[in-house]
């Protein structure tokens, strides 16, 4: 292969690589954020909704669109310091401000009427996925109460500027139904007796977006790839990270498992420069003019250095399946009322992955097939790069960079 075709193939997947890792440090999920609700059956004949809110984000938001420069002032320095009942106190001292900026932007309505809301209680605290999150407890007088209860969500939408492509992630208990749905910009509400298949539907489409825009995910699928020689190779993989983050992600869901964001996130990252680099280190081993990385032999015509490949992409497909369940907020004990959306939302997660998969290997195939030589070179600037991003993402989540 030329000096000049050689330096294209590496250019090509040095800047794939540079698109896909490009504005997404520490997270690498971009700047997103996830609104939690439960509704529920109030007093006196109102319907009680129990609201999760990223703290920091509400703290600025809130303050900006009610002009409340005593509220960002308090609100950020608590933040800053850590304290979570310094927090709670800026925003109960700012109750008003706050309670505005929400209830203008998430609503609930009977029959097409809209419900009047009444904060209950005082703002608290918690922690998700290691982020401070205020809760805030409303409930909402219906007119003429039916059952036909319309919930809207549209808390820190992309025009503020802060984040883009916030989440509302809604569960009910509430008129003999119970559920969850998923809420955004696109769908921003959603009817509390809506039909199944449209609940199906909008867990189906959060579980492929929320793998479209993991982009870390996605590098450690591209080095799965691009280190598998035959298609068999890549399926197993493929295979074997399905069932780890499934096992996991479920676990989650029971609260058998709970394993706190700020270590799951470094191995995630970790996990992705493992495996390219896993690749680079056969490529070298092996010297770059090698015809096959991949020996015959065994079942499923994988030797050992094959199936020991698949056992390590088995143990990080697990750590890759709390950060999936990082995603929808589990943090309780079992609920019927999300199994269904769980089970979706990991259906999303596979149909993406299976696309990318269709997509991505073949062509690789193709090229090896036509170039060894250029395969090689393309598959390993990949994976360079893929180790690189994987590296530097680690470091800045270990340290908190």
């Amino acid at each position: 292969m030329s000096n000049q075709v050689r330096r294209a193939v590496i250019g090509i997947a040095a800047a794939v690589i540079t698109l896909l890792g490009a504005g997404h440090p520490a997270s690498a999920h971009g700047f997103t954020s996830s609104v939690y609700a439960h509704v529920s059956e109030g007093d006196g004949g109102t319907v009680r909704t129990a609201l999760g809110l990223e703290y920091d984000l509400l703290v600025v938001s809130a303050a900006d669109a009610e002009r409340d420069d005593a509220l960002f002032r308090a609100g950020t320095a608590a933040f800053e310091s850590g304290d979570a009942p310094e927090q709670a106190a800026a925003l109960n001292t700012h109750r008003k401000s706050v309670v505005s900026y929400v209830t203008g932007r998430f609503s609930v309505a009977s029959e097409g009427r809209a419900c009047t809301p009444a904060p209950v209680g005082a703002f608290t605290m918690s922690q998700r996925e290691g982020v401070p999150y205020a809760g805030l407890l409303l409930d909402w007088t219906c007119p003429g109460r039916g059952d036909a209860h319309t919930v809207r969500g549209g808390l820190f939408p992309d025009a503020e500027g802060y984040v883009t492509g916030t989440k509302t992630i809604v569960t009910y208990e509430v008129d003999g139904r119970s559920g969850s749905a998923a809420l955004d910009a696109a769908h921003p509400s959603f009817s509390i007796d809506q039909p199944w298949y449209a609940r199906f539907w909008e867990f189906f489409r959060l579980g492929g977006e929320h793998l479209l825009t993991g982009i870390d995910h996605i590098l450690f699928l591209l080095a799965l790839i691009a280190g598998s020689r035959r298609p068999r190779e890549v399926v197993l993989a493929a295979t074997s990270f399905t069932l780890a983050h499934s096992v996991t992600f479920l676990l989650a869901a029971l609260g058998l498992v709970d394993v706190e964001a700020g270590l799951v996130e470094p191995v995630i990252a970790l996990s992705i420069a493992v495996v390219a680099g896993w690749y680079l280190w056969r490529l070298w081993r092996r010297g770059t003019h090698a015809s096959d990385l991949t020996a015959e032999g065994g079942r499923f015509g994988l030797d050992r250095a094959g199936w020991t490949r698949l056992g390590v992409v088995f143990c990080f497909g697990l750590v890759h399946g709390l950060g999936f369940a990082g995603a929808l907020g589990i943090e309780a004990a079992w609920s019927w009322t999300l199994l269904w959306s769980l089970l979706v939302f990991n259906i999303g997660i596979e149909a993406v992955q299976l696309a990318i998969i269709a997509a991505v290997f073949p062509l690789l195939l193709l090229v090896r097939r036509r170039s060894p030589a250029a395969g090689r070179w393309l598959t390993g600037a990949i994976c360079a790069g893929v180790t690189v991003m994987g590296l530097v993402w680690f470091v800045q989540r270990a340290f908190g960079l």
